[in-house]
């Protein structure tokens, strides 16, 4: 309700939006204008010392207005014929030409009513209150999306429109709501449906019937600072009857001509002071930079417009159409899916479409919006979740651990987790495991074991399909076609070869970075941001499957570089070995963002074997602060496959690396690389108190030879792998 709230008043009224917003950022750019430009009245100066000395300048003067920027303007007739000018208040002189600026009228008539009069103002009402719509709902999206109030600053990932459109929303969203607010409020009081915002006195009934009394000898005058004037009106010539009238910023009061008397006085009114402060509020009118300030939120309108209606078209192109989604409050069966790429959507939308065969009332929605109040005829919850990174939610699955905790397991309501991922990641569907575990813990009934989808197997999601059915004592087949990744072609510049010698057959592999446009920049296709530990995914010829690799470079190296052993009939590996400079392939890249060095000083130890040195020498070739870091390989034979072998004395020359240690398996005395950690347990031990970060990468057999090795060097120390991990200091990238 709240995304469909946001999006459809920002795709219908875009344009009228965007013409809001341009002409209100346009029209912020006067207050200050006015405020640098005018002559400013000195601390202490009275209106009655201001009214003498424009007096002695121009002696026919009418009327003395000071403007919320602090400029003065006289009026006055000379013979008849009427004058007026910008007052320096210093002089009482004229310095500059009082006629209204006519692009600021243009602007702000165009501003309140598109030149059409009271139907125009409607219509710019109307787009305020979209405005407002927009602002609000946004607030609570953005909130989802980061995963709660406490996280709303928190870095958001995704393609570049989206971050942008939430980075607009958070610099804007204040400026808007208020803009929006006070806009209704001023069209409101124009259509006369607020009370009179001032009351002024009563006219006096009786007068000194005398005149003549000087300005600068009138009390109230002379304790009036400047400062607080707004208007002072001279009465008109040879009329005794008339008074001088003063409006200042707590009231209006009328003065005898002849004695200098105040006659009658009215203070502003509590809802005066709130109709000023509204329009101060919107126009900048007296408050300067606020007014710029919200000028230039107003300029996030366009910017949010075009990315937002690039996230609404790319989600529509990634996200399959769901046709017959039911209501919430309508559907016996309820699927949430987590997903981060928006694979995960195409499965739920198969499962839509066979449920819905069956005559079943399906509802499919985010995990974010898992609220178990709405689900009022529901009678099962179906949970379509994958992970990202490091075991963590996925974007559209933010927040539903904490959801779930508040949740009350609804009787007659079970539960089925189904998890996707990729066997080859040490993290395989850690989140869904998760979202499982707490379920049971909190007493959810399970409507089928816990399951998980492989590399996006439809035959791993077609059996599950059938336990699935056999619980909901239906006939269930589910045929699901994966859809190819968006994929980007690179380009083969350079091959170097290892391992013939151990029959091995190796290569690091290094591509040319193909460009970006502009749309592909802001959609997230092509290769966009990455660093040496993310993944880069293959999608062989021949197969919709992608295969990963992790990556050995970063963008700011401009290539893309990954370390390849060709497996027996493996059909990617083989295809890329073969691959010659000039040759292509379809790629994409995907985050990893739970395997990368931080920021701190502290020692790094990197550990790997075989072509898990690629991400490692990733981080050494990144390496350009100097930080310690020690480098253990492990390696069939030096002569065969030592992996960036010259590459790592280069870099150890260079300040990048501080240490490395190799294994070598086939040789007349063989080791592996958790050998090598034990044969130098002490120094392990002594940069691990330091604070020293420790990166595996690598075949899962290795990475549990490293956690036993170091498991017994952390022992004396009281310390063990899993609290290094709990602490984010031990970290692995396993295949």
């Amino acid at each position: 309700m709240t995304r469909a709230l946001h999006r459809w008043p920002g795709l219908l009224a875009a344009l009228l939006l965007m013409t809001l917003a341009l002409s209100g950022a346009a029209l912020s750019i006067f207050p200050a204008a006015y405020r640098v430009a005018a002559p400013q009245a000195a601390s202490g100066l009275t209106v009655a010392t201001l009214a003498q000395r424009i007096e002695a300048v121009y002696p026919t003067v009418g009327q003395i207005r000071r403007a919320p920027s602090g400029e003065i303007t006289a009026y006055w007739f000379d013979n008849g014929v009427p004058g007026a000018a910008v007052i320096d208040p210093t002089t009482g002189q004229g310095v500059a030409n009082s006629d209204p600026n006519q692009i600021e009228r243009w602007l702000t008539e165009f501003h309140r009513s598109l030149f059409l009069g009271d139907n125009g103002r409607i219509v710019m009402a109307v787009g305020a209150g979209a405005m407002l719509i927009l602002a609000v709902s946004g607030i609570f999206l953005v909130a989802r999306r980061t995963g709660g109030w406490r996280r709303w600053f928190s870095r958001v990932r995704g393609p570049m429109s989206g971050r942008l459109h939430v980075e607009f929303a958070r610099i804007a969203v204040a400026g808007l709501m208020l803009s929006s607010v006070t806009a209704l409020w001023m069209t409101a009081s124009t259509f006369s449906l607020l009370p009179d915002e001032a009351m002024p006195p009563n006219f006096p009934s009786q007068v000194s019937g005398e005149t003549g009394f000087a300005m600068a000898d009138v009390p109230t005058l002379a304790s009036t600072p400047v400062s607080a004037l707004r208007n002072l009106t001279y009465p008109y010539p040879d009329d005794a009857t008339d008074v001088v009238t003063i409006e200042t910023d707590t009231g209006t009061g009328y003065i005898d001509q002849g004695t200098g008397e105040m006659l009658a006085w009215a203070d502003l009114s509590g809802w005066a002071r709130v109709s000023e402060t509204i329009y101060m509020l919107h126009t900048g009118q007296g408050a300067a930079l606020l007014g710029v300030i919200l000028g230039l939120m107003a300029l996030c309108v366009p910017l949010m417009a075009v990315t937002g209606t690039i996230v609404w078209l790319v989600g529509r192109r990634g996200r399959p159409r769901i046709r017959g989604n039911v209501a919430a409050g309508r559907a016996e069966t309820v699927v949430l899916v987590g997903s981060e790429g928006g694979t995960t959507w195409g499965f739920a939308a198969t499962l839509h479409a066979e449920l819905t065969k069956t005559g079943q009332a399906v509802r499919v929605e985010p995990m974010s919006s898992f609220n178990p109040a709405r689900y009022s005829h529901a009678k099962r919850l179906i949970v379509m979740a994958a992970t990202y990174g490091d075991g963590d939610a996925p974007a559209s699955a933010k927040s539903f651990l904490d959801r779930l905790e508040q949740a009350q397991p609804a009787p007659g309501l079970p539960l089925s987790v189904l998890g996707f991922g990729d066997r080859s990641f040490a993290h395989y569907c850690a989140f869904a495991e998760q979202v499982q575990t707490r379920a049971e813990a909190l007493g959810w009934h399970q409507l089928t074991d816990f399951d998980t989808v492989d590399r996006q197997s439809p035959q791993d999601f077609a059996r599950w399909g059938r336990a699935l059915g056999q619980a909901m004592g239906l006939d269930l087949e589910l045929t699901h076609q994966p859809v190819v990744p968006a994929s980007q072609d690179i380009t083969l510049v350079s091959r170097r070869d290892y391992g013939a010698e151990v029959q091995s057959p190796t290569a690091i592999l290094r591509f040319a970075l193909p460009r970006r446009s502009l749309w592909q920049r802001l959609t997230g296709r092509g290769l966009g941001r990455f660093a040496a530990g993310d993944i880069l995914g293959v999608v062989p010829e021949g197969s919709t499957l992608p295969r990963f690799y992790s990556l050995a470079s970063g963008r700011r190296d401009g290539f893309v570089e990954i370390a390849v052993k060709k497996h027996p009939g493996g059909l990617c590996s083989g295809q890329l070995m073969a691959l010659e400079p000039g040759d292509t392939v379809h790629a994409f890249v995907r985050r990893n963002p739970g395997f990368r060095p931080d920021r701190s000083k502290a020692p790094l130890i990197l550990i790997g074997a075989g072509t898990g040195i690629g991400p490692l020498a990733g981080f050494v070739r990144g390496n350009t602060r100097g930080r310690p870091v020690h480098l253990f390989f492990g390696m069939r034979h030096p002569d065969s496959d030592f992996l960036y072998g010259e590459d790592l004395t280069g870099w150890k020359q260079d300040g990048h690396l501080t240490r490395m240690v190799t294994a070598v398996s086939r040789s007349q005395a063989p080791s592996y690389v958790q050998d090598a950690l034990r044969t130098e347990a002490t120094d392990v031990a002594r940069l691990i108190r330091q604070g020293a970060r420790i990166m595996v990468c690598g075949g899962r057999g290795m990475a549990e030879g490293v956690s036993e090795a170091l498991a017994d060097i952390l022992a004396p120390a009281g310390l063990t792998p899993a609290s290094l991990k709990a602490q984010g200091r031990y970290v692995e990238d396993v295949y």
